[in-house]
């Protein structure tokens, strides 16, 4: 029997055959449970555990990623996707820059996707910051101050690493991404209201800092909204700063 509009996907996300329901509801559980043990564990944590999670052979993984960087690239594109679309959505309902960026911040860390972050999107912004002063760069009261690149085009400049436990990360979700991030990040900016030397990967930075995880949700959650407070208040301008 064949599940309503159920469609396999293969390994590089392209549509074939459909999915008999069993081996949907398989292939849900199987997600669920990578998302939850690569959060609480990293991506190094073996499939056994993703296995064991979704209640399911470790076979019954296999025969759905036949690799394990095949299932962390899906999860890590995922959730660079869900980000995209929280930045997304502070940006067109939030009037404020300020509070679209917190809002941002904010939605992202409650839906713990910074735990599953890629790392390399976490290290954009590594090679202009390390760099001699360029032409990214301004001298603000005699400091020199990196100046986000701006993040069109493939000119993103990813670093040199651009594999998720070997395997190639999307470049375009990934892209995409960096983009609006990048213009919340330069709204907050040109408004006064974050510090000047804040970058975009400052703040996948706080959003991968912000959601720890904790065995008990309700502690989890009371401790991301105090974390987040206080980094939140470390990234706003101040007079004189």
């Amino acid at each position: 029997m064949v599940g309503d509009g159920a469609v396999r996907r293969s390994a590089d996300g392209g549509r074939t055959t459909p999915l008999r329901v069993d081996a949907q509801r398989n292939l849900e559980h199987v997600l669920r449970a990578a998302r939850e043990v690569f959060g609480e564990l990293g991506y190094g944590a073996p499939m056994e555990d993703v296995a064991r999670r979704a209640r399911v052979g470790v076979g019954t993984v296999y025969r759905r990623f036949p690799s394990k960087d095949v299932l962390v690239r899906r999860i890590a594109e995922e959730e660079t996707a869900r980000l995209t679309d929280q930045a997304r959505t502070a940006l067109g309902q939030e009037d404020e820059p300020w509070s679209a960026l917190s809002r941002f911040l904010r939605t992202s860390v409650a839906s713990g996707a910074g735990r599953l972050l890629p790392p390399q999107v976490l290290r954009v912004g590594v090679a202009e910051e390390s760099d001699e002063t360029s032409a990214d760069e301004q001298f603000v009261d005699g400091a020199r101050v990196p100046q986000q690149r701006q993040a069109t085009g493939p000119d993103l400049r990813l670093v040199d690493q651009r594999t998720v436990a070997g395997d190639e990360l999307d470049d375009s979700g990934a892209a995409a991404l960096l983009e609006v991030v990048g213009r919340l990040v330069d709204r907050a900016r040109e408004a006064g209201e974050l510090r000047g030397d804040v970058t975009v990967s400052d703040v996948l930075l706080v959003i991968a800092t912000a959601a720890p995880s904790l065995p008990d949700a309700a502690q989890q959650a009371a401790a991301s909204a105090r974390l987040l407070d206080i980094l939140l208040e470390g990234l706003r301008s101040r007079p004189g700063r």
